[in-house]
Order: structure tokens, then sequence, then C-alpha cells
């Protein structure tokens, strides 16, 4: 399964973000691609107060920040 994390460079929460995902999917096999929105306007736009933004691709099923280790868990099994 591969997972989207919509990010920006020095953005502490995302770095939260991400030890609740690695966390919270050990048990699941997951790509994870990193997303920086700060290189597109339009992700900007669409992320710039919501990141860290999780996003399962197959679905397009996001998490927006703050989310939990159940949110995460919800999302992959979706």
């Amino acid at each position: 399964m591969k997972l989207l994390f919509y990010t920006t460079a020095g953005c502490h929460l995302c770095d939260q973000a991400l030890e609740i995902i690695g966390s919270s999917l050990r048990r699941y096999r997951y790509e994870l691609e990193m997303v920086e929105i700060a290189d597109s306007d339009a992700l900007i736009d669409a992320y710039g107060t919501k990141i860290p933004v999780l996003e399962k691709q197959s679905t397009g099923d996001k998490l927006c920040w703050p989310f939990s280790a159940k949110e995460v868990r919800t999302l992959v099994k979706s």
C-alpha cells in the first residue's frame, strides 16, 4: 500500500506525525512517499495550513494533523 505524506522542511509537527505513523503501522506493509508542498503553489494552497497530511493513495482518503495512531490504522484498513 502506498501512502503520501505531505510535509515541508523544518516542520516539527511532521516529525511527530512520522513517529506516530511508524509506530502504528509496524504490522503493515506500506510505502511512504514524502511530498514537499513548498515545491508547488497548488500544494501550498491545498495543504499549507493542514500539514502534516497523510493520504492513502489508492482511495484518496486523507488525515490532516492532528491525528492519532488509531486514526492512522483506520485509514490504512479502509
